[in-house]
């Protein structure tokens, strides 16, 4: 029960003031879901070499990333069926790595954008996880989907 005493409600006031703050600070607070795309990002994938489809949904304004390059992404990924398998922005903490260090499709798809960009790849088995998949969250020979946001390139 809250006591009705003036320090009661300035302590509860406080507390509430102090509870509302992370929303006011979004330097503080991650997103759960990818940033904004650039109005006239392309509709259609395009296709490289190996297979793999990407298409820039926002144009980065800094660096790109080469394939020895450390990056700091956040990320959303999903099968076919629509199933999301993996998100940084739902555990709010963006993914820190070496590009020759992740999956062929990343390596491959992150240095096509600028820092500050996302992308969205669709990634086919075999620039994936192939024929093993990666259980129990990835089925063998799936097809992936992230968008990829780049934040920092080092």
């Amino acid at each position: 029960m809250i006591s009705r005493t003036p320090i009661a409600k300035t302590s509860l006031a406080f507390v509430l003031a102090i509870m509302m703050l992370p929303i006011g600070c979004s330097r503080t607070t991650r997103s759960s879901s990818p940033g904004p795309e650039d109005p006239d990002a392309p509709t259609e994938f395009t296709t490289t070499d190996t297979g793999l489809k990407y298409r820039i949904l926002r144009v980065g304004s800094g660096d790109k990333p080469g394939r020895e390059s450390f990056v700091t992404v956040d990320y959303v990924g999903w099968l076919d069926s629509g199933r999301e398998f993996d998100s940084s922005y739902n555990r709010r903490e963006p993914a820190d790595f070496n590009l020759s260090s992740v999956i062929p499709a990343w390596t491959e798809g992150v240095q096509l954008v600028g820092e500050g960009g996302m992308i969205e790849l669709e990634v086919p088995s075999d620039l994936g996880y192939g024929p093993a998949g990666n259980p129990p969250e990835i089925p063998p020979n799936a097809t992936l989907h992230f968008k990829v946001e780049l934040h920092d390139v080092r």
